[in-house]
């Protein structure tokens, strides 16, 4: 027998879809929409979940829903970390430990993403782990969602998965590996917790390089803001590299743009086009 409050549940549901617009979220709003809000497809298809299991909960059938479809329900619908605890509760789940460090994307870093419908951008937290990403950011760098256990840090892959580096020009390999590492031990320094230090002592064990860098105390090496980018269709991209961070500096939005006019700008213009999809399948 389960605990959850399924009429609260749905009550908290539907208030929460009709109080997103399309705009928000970065769909179009479309001819004839007679919704308040959100349509019902609409969320499931921001939390990743079949119409028919998101209408159920929102009529108050259906099964209990898990922690993993509570969390994709909170990122969907744009939840703070208090509406989140909110839905857990009602759903018959303990609240998530809030740790200061938390996969919960920022409400306010993804008001911002969702409006990004033109350039590459995805938030990552201070241990570069990929949080969410848009269309243009999966064209440009791959689905960097889909790893788990240490994988899901891009610090970790750096130092440890050879094809991590081939989005990269060898020349730029030593500058970037003390990007990482500095910026780890800022991370380091702003709170250490148990995530962050098993991925610095496994870094440590698993990687030469990364144990030497490690010994030098650079701490938030900053010379990232124009990177070089080898896509595996378009070759070459020079981007500029902007950064919104939180208060709390744990997460931050990274947009990559190009100056008009200029063959970064031109591979972009490209890559909205073509998306994810190779230009030359036989490559």
């Amino acid at each position: 027998m389960d605990d959850v409050d399924r009429p609260q549940l749905a009550d908290f549901l539907r208030h929460r879809r009709e109080a997103l617009q399309p705009e928000d979220v970065g769909l179009p709003k479309g001819p004839r929409r007679r919704t308040a809000g959100l349509r019902r497809e609409e969320v499931a298809g921001l939390t990743g979940m079949s119409t028919d299991y998101y209408c159920r909960l929102d009529q108050q059938r259906g099964p209990r829903p898990s922690e993993q479809m509570l969390t994709a329900l909170a990122r969907g619908l744009r939840l703070t970390v208090d509406e989140r605890d909110h839905l857990f509760r009602l759903a018959g789940h303990g609240t998530p430990a809030r740790a200061r460090r938390s996969d919960h994307v920022s409400p306010a870093l993804m008001r911002v993403l969702d409006r990004l419908d033109d350039t590459p951008a995805a938030v990552i937290s201070d241990l570069a782990e990929t949080l969410a990403q848009n269309r243009l950011a999966v064209a440009l760098l791959g689905d960097r969602l889909r790893f788990t256990g240490l994988a899901r840090s891009g610090a970790y892959r750096w130092f440890t998965d050879p094809t991590e580096r081939l989005s990269f020009p060898s020349s730029d390999h030593a500058n970037h590996s003390r990007f990482v590492v500095a910026n780890l031990r800022s991370a380091l320094s702003r709170g250490p917790d148990d995530r962050v230090v098993e991925l610095v002592d496994r870094l440590r064990t698993d990687s030469r390089e990364f144990a030497e860098l490690w010994e030098q105390h650079e701490v938030a090496f900053r010379s990232e803001r124009h990177k070089r980018i080898i896509h595996p269709e378009l070759g070459m991209i020079e981007l500029d590299c902007q950064v919104l961070f939180t208060e709390g500096r744990d997460q931050a939005l990274l947009v990559f743009t190009a100056s008009p006019g200029t063959d970064g700008y031109q591979k972009l213009q490209l890559l909205s086009v073509i998306g994810s999809q190779r230009l030359n399948p036989a490559r």
